[in-house]
């Protein structure tokens, strides 16, 4: 009865130790963050020069990735993707019940609240998100990050806010191009291919494109890509391992921002809209 009561006391400390282990690891990570989003500021102020090279490289990528557009080209063909899709659904089935005349509807619903925020999530997470964790990783572990230590420059501005700072300045642009390859591929699907009248598709798709969803769509948009730069740029800055580790923590750090992209559009979705579409069907 001794040794089953010491097993049991063993086991629960060693239970309570991975909790306090975890807690602490989360503490840490939350204030990575804040200390992160606050020297956003200061390091656009302070870095000018890096922050405009890092923009320029996040946009239209830089050597050989340079010659597809970078982020930009990857967000304009993954939403091309998703419009041509949506649409082709939409008029199929649609036109099972004789009502295919509505796929301009899906196209400005469907696009607006779900799809384009979350494919370009997914894509910021695969190109940006996995870059930013790559270089800096890869900084850490080659000491460079110790090194700006050693000249008085702080890494964490230097290195992670300039990154976000970045990220935040052409998430704006990069998404408006999203929504314009989404609405394209969506009109280009239904008219061209299908053989849909212009002004019938033209009038749905603008009756029910709701200014105020773009806007909250944008917001969106904004939300996914400051978690998507801070989770990425946080697994980047404390990799270590070697190169082993890097690539530990680029996959550690894209299977948690595409959880949160996720889940980021689903509670905006239920905040906003909830049950009710917001919207009168009727003709």
């Amino acid at each position: 009865m001794y040794i089953s009561d010491t097993g049991k006391f063993v086991h629960a400390r060693r239970r309570l130790q991975r909790w306090d282990a975890a807690i602490d690891t989360l503490g840490a990570r939350l204030v990575f963050y804040a200390k992160a989003i606050v020297h956003i500021p200061g390091a656009v102020v302070s870095h000018p020069g890096e922050t405009l090279r890092l923009v320029a490289e996040i946009s239209m990528g830089s050597g050989a990735l340079a010659m597809i557009g970078g982020t930009a080209a990857i967000v304009g063909f993954m939403t091309l993707a998703t419009g041509s899709t949506i649409a082709i659904q939409g008029y199929s089935s649609l036109g099972n019940i004789g009502i295919e005349a509505l796929t301009g509807f899906l196209s400005a619903f469907i696009n607006v609240r779900i799809a384009a925020p979350v494919i370009a999530g997914i894509a910021l997470s695969a190109t940006l998100g996995a870059g930013a964790t790559a270089q800096i990783g890869a900084m850490r572990i080659a000491e460079e990050i110790d090194a700006l230590e050693s000249m008085a420059i702080r890494p964490v501005p230097y290195v992670v806010s300039s990154r976000i700072a970045a990220g935040m300045i052409t998430i704006v642009p990069l998404y408006a191009l999203a929504l314009a390859a989404s609405f394209v591929a969506g009109r280009f699907t239904t008219v061209v291919i299908f053989g849909q009248s212009s002004g019938l598709y033209d009038h749905y798709f603008s009756t029910f494109l709701n200014p105020v969803d773009v806007m909250w769509s944008f917001i969106q948009a904004i939300l996914i890509a400051l978690l998507v730069m801070v989770i990425h740029t946080h697994y980047g800055f404390t990799a270590s391992g070697g190169p082993a580790g890097v690539g530990s923590a680029v996959g550690r750090a894209v299977r948690m921002s595409l959880i949160l992209v996720v889940l980021v559009v689903l509670l905006v979705s239920l905040a906003l809209y909830g049950g009710n579409g917001n919207f009168h069907l009727s003709g």
